[in-house]
């Protein structure tokens, strides 16, 4: 210290020049951070699996949709109007690529208008990044949307630019409230004009040149960074960088109290106060520093701050130094009465109950703190939407989407199924509409939209148990035919006798009797094909016996034929009978055709009776496509929309019946992914490649990782402090119950934070971020209180321990309860930032610092450590003289 004071204009002018001149050539953290988005999934989550497929096949197409939310039933008017918006969307180019015409056709309409005929949906095609399609949405907005129709604009990318603006806006008024918020501390705590400025401008340095450090290793090493790193910085490092500085500034005017001069006091200050601030640093270092192992890069995001605690360690033993060297005793300058050392009497008055009734102590703690822990659920919530309220369009849009059509279809869940090769054949898609059955089996599940079922409604005639029944009722209709061509062919068996009989002696027409015998056989041969077809239903040896029937009908018409131009040449009486024989032979070519079709039919049904006998996926599935049906332009547009990557990927689209942001979803999603795995299992869609996209699988997916993550980053973060309290204090009783009484902090706070935010205010839960958050701020700061009163502990223990606990908490109270309010207020500068996440993370820590400084550490440690006695240092040797 001797020598940074030694060298205190340089080190300064240094530092300084350092700050601003990487100020300039940084790149921009809140770019970056916006850059970064939202939700940075890792590789191996399925919503991140699916967006590379995606990706990767060119068929990352995002839908958003304009909604018009209607006062009135849609009339021609307003059909006019959204027709014109439509051909105007049509004109424009790029990341537009598809609009759809919500009147273009009874099967849109029917999906697009919702049954009170007020809500009506414009899908929107677009394909480019959240920048480009918020783009987009504006000129929408400002040049297309007409202003006498209400509507809205909203889409998953576009929630996402709010959600980021939001953030940005509450960043800004964060950092201005902070900055006013300590002044005023800062200046009731040491009733000077010159004081306050200490820590503004120290930790403003430090957070500049933070800044400008985070956003290089963003840039080079690819950091991780989010909406939360800028936050987190802001708070941490004016709040715990001005408690900081409380307890330097503290000690530095304890110690000129006692009469040591400027440079002395600076060096006793930095040997006792500096020596818990670097331990303190160094734990809170450890606590951030432990966010790397998290796989979530929105939680390790926050691993910035470890970056900001090694700067404003820097600063606190250069730039501090120099301001306490330069201006001296001015340094308190006006206030006389801030130039001494107060005690606490608050604190020593908690010390005595604690030191002197541990057991008592312990109990009043426990009846504050049990009924809280009694009452906490853990729920969580994953509503994006919440996190801006109702003011923006594009909730807005979203709520009249649920309003209109039911909260599933505002944002569906998506099912991606990719192989290597074409799968929209017969083959395959039997497998996708059974899958796509058993998935809408689920009592959570509205419908199932994919290639065998594009509007969600099931096509029958894709079932084999419906294709049989219209062959059967063809073969009906076949024998019915076959009937009636047998009672015409009799009426002209009959007629041919008569003619026959009436034609005079010595014609050379005898051969009619001959026609009407063999016109009986045929009529025979047919009653026994039909009472075969009835019995057998062998509609291919039925189709092989008309054929035979047909030949013969055919010569017999010819010889009809022939004896009517006969009775041509023969006298004029037998005109009649010529003209009758022609009626006839037509009546027996008019059944020779009738058979033919008749014939054709059976053919066919035979042949599909056949190639659904010789079908595997029928006999799977009960599902049969014949050949050639996907050719059929009818089946188009669902192949269009359902597939990517020429026909070797598929979606299927799953709209739920509850919210898609709700727990409930999540919950769902998770048996939907149980039933695809179980269903493609000996099937040809086994070993395809799987991966679900929607709101609600990545909310699947954060809640798995969000949970696995807290229990890894707690682990390690709680092992990480064991270890430095360990080595600092040379004790392994003290970390361990001061690790346990932030724990039990921990779980109280969030415990009030659920009380008030669920059970009060009705949210679904806690924002699924705010408890890991919530946890690492918490635990990371407040251990620095109760290092605070351990160390100045262990400082005086060289006499009694239970005066010594006294003298230390008198001696630390004020600083600690200080500390406390000025964290607890630099946290809640985020309360008007309007962002949910942030409000109830504040609350945490505002709730458990408070709690902390004022219940648990002046209560809870001075008990246990006087408890333990000597064994308070255990395995060491302890620093009390008895």
């Amino acid at each position: 210290m001797r020598y940074i004071l030694k060298y205190k204009w340089i080190v300064a002018l240094l530092l300084l020049v350092l700050t601003v001149g990487l100020m300039f050539i940084s790149p921009n953290l809140t770019k970056q951070a916006e850059d970064a988005g939202n939700l940075q999934l890792p590789d191996d989550a399925d919503s991140q699996k699916a967006a590379d497929i995606l990706n990767n096949a060119g068929a990352s197409d995002e839908t958003i949709s304009l909604v018009f939310d209607l006062d009135q039933t849609v009339d021609d008017q307003s059909k006019e109007k959204i027709k014109q918006v439509v051909t105007k969307l049509e004109k424009m180019k790029a990341p537009l690529k598809d609009v759809i015409n919500p009147f273009q056709s009874k099967e849109t309409e029917d999906q697009l208008v919702s049954e009170d005929k007020k809500t009506i949906l414009v899908p929107v095609t677009v394909d480019g990044t959240d920048e480009e399609i918020n783009a987009l949405a504006d000129r929408i907005d400002s040049n297309i949307l007409p202003d006498d129709l209400h509507a809205y604009i909203t889409g998953q990318s576009i929630i996402n630019q709010d959600v980021n603006e939001s953030s940005q806006k509450g960043l800004e008024r964060t950092e201005i409230i902070t900055i006013v918020l300590i002044f005023v501390l800062l200046l009731a705590v040491f009733r000077s004009i010159i004081t306050p400025f200490i820590p503004l401008v120290a930790v403003g340095i430090t957070y500049l040149l933070s800044q400008s450090l985070v956003s290089f290793f963003i840039k080079w090493f690819d950091f991780p960074v989010s909406n939360y790193t800028q936050i987190f910085l802001v708070a941490v490092l004016f709040g715990i960088g001005t408690d900081y500085c409380i307890l330097l500034l503290s000690r530095y005017k304890e110690e000129l109290t006692q009469g040591h001069s400027t440079e002395e006091a600076i060096i006793n200050t930095y040997k006792t106060a500096g020596r818990t601030l670097l331990i303190s640093g160094i734990a809170v270092f450890v606590g951030f520093l432990s966010i790397g192992f998290a796989d979530f890069r929105i939680f390790k995001s926050a691993v910035g701050v470890a970056v900001g605690i090694a700067v404003l360690l820097l600063v606190l033993y250069t730039i501090v130094p120099f301001f306490m060297a330069v201006l001296k005793g001015k340094l308190f300058f006006p206030s006389k009465r801030s130039a001494t050392h107060r005690d606490s009497k608050i604190w020593r008055g908690l010390g005595r109950f604690s030191v002197l009734r541990p057991v008592w102590s312990m109990l009043v703690v426990a009846a504050i703190t049990v009924p809280f822990l009694l009452t906490y659920n853990g729920k969580l919530s994953f509503n994006t939407v919440n996190e801006i309220g109702d003011g923006y369009d594009s909730v807005k849009g979203l709520h009249a989407i649920e309003n209109g059509f039911g909260k599933g279809e505002s944002l569906p869940l998506t099912i991606i199924l990719k192989d290597k090769k074409d799968i929209v054949t017969e083959k395959v898609l039997p497998y996708v509409e059974v899958l796509s059955s058993e998935i809408e089996k689920n009592d959570q599940v509205d419908s199932v939209r994919s290639i065998t079922r594009p509007t969600g409604e099931v096509i029958n005639d894709l079932y084999a148990n419906n294709q049989l029944k219209q062959v059967a009722d063809g073969l009906k209709k076949s024998r019915d035919g076959i009937k009636q061509t047998k009672q015409g062919l009799a009426d002209i068996q009959s007629q041919l006798t008569n003619i026959s009989s009436s034609i005079p002696s010595g014609s050379s027409t005898g051969g009619l009797s001959d026609a009407a015998s063999a016109i009986g056989q045929v009529n025979q041969q047919l009653g026994n094909i039909n009472q075969e077809l009835q019995q057998t239903q062998n509609t291919a040896q039925a189709a092989a016996g008309l054929n035979q029937v047909q030949q013969q009908l055919g010569q017999i018409q010819q010889s009809l034929s022939g004896a009517s131009s006969q009775l041509q040449n023969q006298a004029s009486q037998t005109s009649d009978l010529k003209n009758g024989l022609s009626q006839l032979a037509e009546g027996v070519g008019s059944s020779k055709d009738g058979l033919d079709q008749i014939q054709n039919g059976l053919s066919d049904a035979a042949d599909v009776l056949s190639a659904m006998g010789k079908s595997d996926p029928l006999h799977d599935t009960g599902v049969y496509i014949p050949e050639g049906t996907l050719k059929d332009k009818d089946f188009q547009s669902s192949i269009d929309r359902y597939s990517f990557d020429e026909q070797k990927g598929l979606k299927l689209e799953v709209v739920l019946k509850n919210d898609p942001y709700s727990k409930e979803a999540i919950d769902t999603t998770k048996d939907i992914k149980n039933t695809v795995e179980q269903q493609l299992k000996g099937t040809p869609l086994e070993g395809m490649t799987v991966a679900y996209s929607g709101i609600s699988s990545t909310n699947e997916d954060l809640s798995n990782i969000s949970k696995s993550d807290f229990n890894r980053t707690v682990t390690i973060m709680i092992i990480g402090l064991f270890i430095v309290l360990t080595i600092l204090f040379r004790s392994i009783i003290m970390p361990v119950y001061m690790i346990g009484s932030l724990l039990l902090t921990y779980y109280t706070s969030i415990s009030i934070a659920e009380l008030i935010f669920v059970n009060i205010l009705g949210y679904d839960g806690i924002t699924w971020a705010v408890p890991f958050f919530g946890f690492v701020m918490l635990i990371a700061l407040g251990v620095d209180y109760s290092i605070f009163l351990l160390d100045r502990f262990n400082e005086e223990a060289k006499v009694d321990f239970k005066e010594a606990m006294l003298t230390s908490m008198a001696k630390m109270g004020t600083v600690v309860m200080t500390a406390a309010i000025i964290l607890a207020g630099t946290f809640g500068a985020m309360m008007p930032s309007g962002v949910l996440s942030l409000i109830q993370i504040a609350t945490i820590v505002i709730t458990g610092l408070l709690f902390y400084g004022l219940i648990i550490l002046p209560l809870l440690i001075p008990a246990i450590t006087v408890s333990f006695g000597k064994g308070a240092w255990w395995p060491f040797k302890s620093n009390s003289s008895q």
